[in-house]
């Protein structure tokens, strides 16, 4: 499967375990399909490795950490004043949300690679 939001920077430890973590970071109109993507890679994960979830320090083939964020931003109209030497600030309505989602995938060599030839990580 080809990922189109999610882009994953890898790193490995001393032990050879693998850390894949992407971040996401999309307008409401593009959240359905980063959960579809977020939504495939774990399925697959869990669907190969079915039993293997869990902390791989603790011996487990993989392990995963999911977060979600909402946010708001509204911008402020600065003005300075000359006659009080201060700056005014006028706050403005908040805009479109941002929705931005982190996914955090460890795992043993067996299953870095694995990931990496479904999803074609390089």
């Amino acid at each position: 499967m080809t990922l189109n939001y999610l882009e994953f920077d890898y790193s490995e430890d001393a032990e050879g375990i693998g850390t894949f973590e992407t971040l996401a970071s999309v307008s409401p109109s593009q959240v359905a399909a980063v959960h579809a993507e977020v939504a495939e890679v774990l399925a697959w994960a869990f669907r190969t490795f079915p039993d293997g979830h869990g902390p791989v320090a603790e011996g487990f083939d993989w392990d995963h950490d999911l977060q979600g964020q909402r946010e708001f931003t509204a911008a402020e109209s600065l003005c300075f004043d000359e006659r009080t030497g201060r700056i005014m600030v006028e706050p403005q309505p908040p805009g479109t949300p941002r929705h931005t989602v982190s996914l955090s995938l460890s795992g043993t060599p067996a299953f870095c690679d694995a990931l990496r030839e479904q999803f074609d990580l390089g």
